[in-house]
């Protein structure tokens, strides 16, 4: 099977227990947790069962002990992981409001991840890869967009392939060049996995239609559109396939895009039909949100079939 391989942040992500806005009083805290939205996303690939690994960096301590300890006893290689003696692993402080939105503390462009970089151990572990997925949320400085570039046409220059998740938000401020440097991402990728408005982050039709036909246009074959509680709508090849999400009591919702792209990655990889990907997707988006903690909610093919079995096909 293709080895899958991520370039980007490894963190802790610790949880306030009760709804409300911000860190502005003491108050009760639960974790930490293995989160970054690479790590989830590498994490429910080794869970399905697939070859991969992570090139990431973490501190000498036991935030990063956790993390590795989490996705190596998951099955990610971690061998491209660099211990940074300086830095502390990456942080992230989450507080949910009463309306499901969330507030952040981070500490990840000062953290370890500040060092991430193509060494020779990550280079070894990109020459046996397949694949390529980049993290919006990885493009955090000039030397991480380069070293995703550098790898993504490695991958292809070995025949692989690459997928993109923007995991930004339109209404975040993106300067002219990282603006550039997210076209030039979109046109090296093969499969792209916008949410809500990320559609027409990088595109200047404003309806559905045409973001995708001017996504398509712009290089990848494959774009599944993450609409959350709406569910999933896929472009490929000239078809269009909907599917509603799955039904279930929602306790914790960071990390279920990256758990949904993941499980298509995977199965798109293994040559399955798009409903079937599609619909192991929406499973594992769906699982994700069922469990407090960012990849509590990771699960194995088996478990997600027994999830489809119990709750009935969406196709």
């Amino acid at each position: 099977m293709a080895k899958i391989a991520v370039i980007g942040e490894v963190l802790v992500e610790i949880m306030a227990d009760t709804p409300g806005y911000g860190f502005d009083a003491p108050m009760a805290l639960r974790g930490p947790y293995p989160s970054g939205a690479p790590a989830i996303f590498i994490d429910q690939v080794a869970r399905l069962g697939q070859p991969c690994g992570i090139v990431s960096a973490v501190g000498n301590d036991d935030f990063g002990r956790l993390n590795l300890a989490r996705l190596a006893g998951d099955g990610v290689d971690v061998s491209a992981v660099s211990l940074d003696r300086d830095r502390p692993t990456g942080s992230a402080f989450v507080r949910y409001r009463p309306d499901g939105t969330r507030d952040f503390v981070f500490n990840i462009a000062h953290s370890a991840c500040a060092g991430i970089a193509l060494t020779e151990a990550a280079q070894a572990m990109l020459a046996g890869c397949q694949h390529l997925h980049i993290m919006g949320t990885s493009l955090f400085s000039p030397g991480l967009v380069a070293a995703n570039l550098a790898a993504a046409r490695q991958i292809k220059s070995q025949g692989g392939t690459v997928s993109f998740d923007p995991n930004l938000r339109k209404e975040m401020a993106i300067s002219p060049d990282r603006r550039a440097d997210l076209h030039r991402i979109l046109a090296v990728s093969d499969v792209y996995l916008p949410s809500g408005d990320e559609l027409f982050l990088l595109t200047t039709a404003q309806d559905e239609p045409g973001a995708m036909a001017e996504i398509i246009a712009a290089g990848p074959r494959v774009i599944v559109h993450k609409r959350g509680a709406a569910g999933l709508v896929c472009h490929a090849a000239g078809q269009d396939i909907a599917l509603p999400a799955y039904p279930v009591d929602a306790i914790d919702p960071t990390g279920a895009g990256d758990c949904c792209g993941a499980a298509f990655v995977t199965m798109w990889l293994r040559g399955a039909d798009l409903p079937r990907a599609l619909t192991i997707a929406a499973a594992a988006g769906a699982q994700a949100v069922t469990q407090r903690g960012p990849m509590e909610g990771t699960a194995t093919l088996a478990q997600l079939d027994d999830f489809i079995a119990r709750s009935g096909p969406l196709i």
